[in-house]
């Protein structure tokens, strides 16, 4: 039967470390929780569940998520966020897959991802399946090292899981709202990091393409149907796509400058 590594990088993350761990614990053969400087219980709580708790200071997203995998011994290891709960269903779904033969076949395997804001699903509106590459082979692949929106990338064939994880990282929209604004700006700063490419970053596209955006999400991909919520995220989420627009106007102004 193969081993699995459960591997984490948290900091501050007592609100929901605990059920991360109890959900995935039956699942994973080592446990590796790699902290970068908790003030609060998370460190006592992840080695109250068996994790091997290490300290590392803050290297950027993905470069600290590679540093917790290259930890790993296991023949496949799954990565978490810290707020990422799996359901019995997917457990299951996992132990089954990765007992399968035709598992080697694959370099990893996606799992959707059900966002939640406090205790309400978000089902609609792009916001679900949102399918993250979280279990691969070991060795197979890392961590792009991106500002935001990192992903490990694998060169080999991957396949996408039936079951879904719940996501509790937002308690309320405004929450959601200031990681949107904080996204925004690392998105631009992302831009002009990776490249020296222009992007449409008029007003007018400013103005145009948030609308469409709207429309697409709250219309077309149905986000009307998770209600007062439902409307509220797709509003934040139009406001991101225009903040995106224009931090990078004001960057590219900047570097124009220099």
């Amino acid at each position: 039967m193969p081993t699995l590594s459960l591997v984490i990088v948290a900091q501050n993350e007592e609100r929901t470390i605990g059920k991360v761990l109890d959900a995935a614990k039956s699942l994973c053969d080592e446990i590796i929780l790699v902290d970068s400087g908790s003030s609060d219980k998370t460190k006592e709580i992840a080695a109250s569940h068996g994790a091997k708790v290490v300290h590392q200071d803050w290297l950027g997203y993905g470069p600290q998520k590679n540093f917790a995998m290259g930890l790993a011994t296991c023949d496949w290891i799954l990565s978490l966020d810290a707020d990422e709960i799996l359901t019995p269903s997917l457990v299951a779904e996992i132990k089954n897959t990765l007992a399968n033969p035709g598992a080697s076949e694959y370099d990893g395997f996606k799992i959707p991802r059900l966002l939640f804001i406090g205790d309400k699903p978000v089902w609609h509106g792009g916001f679900y399946p949102d399918a993250q590459l979280r279990v691969i082979k070991r060795g197979a692949g890392l961590f792009n090292n991106r500002l935001v929106h990192e992903a490990i990338k694998v060169s080999g064939p991957t396949k996408t899981l039936t079951h879904y994880m719940q996501h509790y990282s937002y308690v309320n929209v405004e929450q959601f709202e200031a990681a949107m604004e904080k996204y925004a700006r690392l998105h631009a700063q992302e831009f002009v990091r990776r490249t020296d490419k222009k992007k449409d970053v008029s007003r007018l596209n400013e103005t145009i393409h948030p609308i469409w955006t709207f429309l697409y999400r709250y219309v077309i991909r149905g986000g009307f149907l998770d209600g007062g919520l439902g409307l509220q995220l797709n509003l934040c989420y139009s406001s991101y796509v225009a903040r995106k627009i224009r931090y990078l106007r004001e960057l590219q102004a900047d570097c124009a400058s220099k």
